[in-house]
């Protein structure tokens, strides 16, 4: 494959069918940290759509399709401004999106949901917007949409200003965008913009006045997705738990279709503790083949970070489809030596614990702490012992029919990529299956590659 597959067909903007009349909305104490971030960039894999009579009838009806759907996100069509104070708000000014056909005649569906080897760098060129800084949002779209023509399929890509828009926010932008696409009158699920949470604040973020930059390095990586079936993740969820298969297939199926973050309570040998969830045990092995691969020192501290939704553990609540962001990044420390000789289960257990602790309290902490030093996220692998879990396996990521079937893969742009980052999505075979999207120095993958523990997990398809 060359190494520049993609070319682009035509540009144009794209503004909500309607007026906005929507005030300028206040970025919050988790929206700030972000500016110094890549947006965001996550798209779906199609095949071919076969009904259609030409491509131009299918950009038409996405075109006409996204600017309804505009029309319910007011702030992905307009821009960033700072007001004389510092302050930093969304600009609801109808300035309009970017849309971009793009053509990639010699890339086939195969050639993207093949998980026997390394991403490549060309499925990259299937987001605009590359490595833009969220800062630049002042003049530079808050969304750009990619739809580009493969041998046999379709990819759409979306990339988003990070500054406006968490995971959850993302995901429920895009099926928003593809339930008007495949015909219907509404949407679904309304997006909350109310400023009115311990989120927002006074204090001001001082920025240098041509915007940060990002905190990691560019130091080439290595990106690899690794698949995990159902089978395989109630198997380290039994590890973790201590549990046998038996009891352990009917919490998962409880998990799977019914519980919402609000746990389950195990009783053994008298004592009751939370359960440890599927992906926290995934998580803890994650943790020690990246650990063993590192060739870390015994005394080396590592650090395993996971970015938690809010929205539920503020008191009150925020509504669950609150635009902007609400996430906050929980680390985890542990010495090289305590991960590699503890085992999986007590490593998923010093997961399990700092998620659990991470109720009202502890985000009020996370904001107070950030007021008393505003700084934009250090996002990054800075003493070569570090993990930054993204993402989540429960996003809707597959819950996308544009009107010629669900996708068949998910995959993301270059954007916020660095050793160690890791993105979590719903495996594409479903049925509680995950897929990890691995970022690793080329040495630590080839270490994670030949880890027994490890690939004993993994699927290939």
């Amino acid at each position: 494959m060359p190494s520049s597959c993609v070319t682009i067909i035509s540009k144009c903007s794209i503004v909500p069918a309607h007026k906005s009349l929507m005030e300028d909305l206040k970025l919050s104490v988790s929206d700030l940290p972000m500016l110094s971030c890549h947006y965001i960039q996550k798209g779906n894999l199609f095949t071919r759509p076969t009904h259609h009579s030409s491509l131009h009838a299918l950009l038409a009806q996405l075109k006409l399709a996204l600017s309804v759907t505009l029309t319910h996100f007011p702030p992905l069509a307009g821009r960033l401004t700072t007001d004389k104070n510092g302050h930093v708000y969304i600009s609801c000014n109808d300035l309009g999106v970017e849309f971009i056909h793009a053509n990639a005649p010699g890339v086939h569906v195969n050639d993207v949901v093949s998980s026997s080897s390394d991403v490549h760098e060309c499925f990259k060129e299937f987001f605009t917007l590359d490595r833009t800084v969220s800062y630049n949002g002042h003049f530079k779209p808050i969304l750009a949409v990619q739809v580009t023509e493969l041998a046999d399929g379709v990819f759409i890509g979306c990339s988003v200003n990070h500054a406006v828009s968490d995971g959850t926010s993302f995901w429920h932008f895009f099926n928003s965008f593809a339930e008007i696409c495949r015909g219907e009158r509404e949407i679904s699920k309304s997006p909350d913009f109310s400023r009115n949470s311990v989120l927002i604040s006074p204090a001001v973020l001082k920025l240098p006045a041509d915007g940060p930059t990002v905190t990691f390095s560019d130091a080439p990586v290595r990106e690899r997705i690794f698949s995990f079936s159902s089978e395989s993740i109630l198997k380290l969820k039994s590890i973790s738990n201590n549990q046998n298969a038996k009891k352990l297939n009917r919490i998962e199926e409880i998990e799977i279709f019914g519980k919402q973050n609000k746990g389950t309570w195990l009783k053994q040998n008298d004592v009751v503790r939370r359960e440890i969830s599927s992906f926290q045990s995934l998580c803890a092995l994650l943790w020690r083949a990246v650990t063993r691969a590192r060739h870390l020192p015994s005394y080396k501290t590592t650090t395993f970070r996971m970015a938690v939704n809010s929205r539920h553990r503020l008191n009150p609540k925020l509504d669950p489809n609150y635009f902007g962001n609400a996430i906050q990044s929980i680390p985890t420390y542990a010495s090289s030596d305590d991960v590699l000789n503890n085992g999986l289960q007590w490593c998923a257990e010093q997961l399990n614990k700092n998620v659990q602790a991470h109720d009202n309290g502890m985000v009020r902490k996370f904001v107070a702490d950030w007021e008393r030093d505003p700084k934009c996220f250090p996002l990054g692998n800075f003493d070569g012992a570090m993990i930054t879990m993204g993402s989540s396996p429960r996003f809707p990521m597959y819950d996308n029919d544009f009107g010629w079937g669900k996708p068949v893969a998910v995959r993301s742009g270059k954007a916020n990529k660095f050793d160690g980052k890791i993105s979590a999505f719903p495996g594409r075979v479903g049925s509680g299956s995950v897929d990890l999207e691995v970022c690793l120095a080329p040495e630590t993958m080839a270490g994670v590659e030949s880890d027994p523990e490890f690939m004993n997990y993994v699927t290939i398809y």
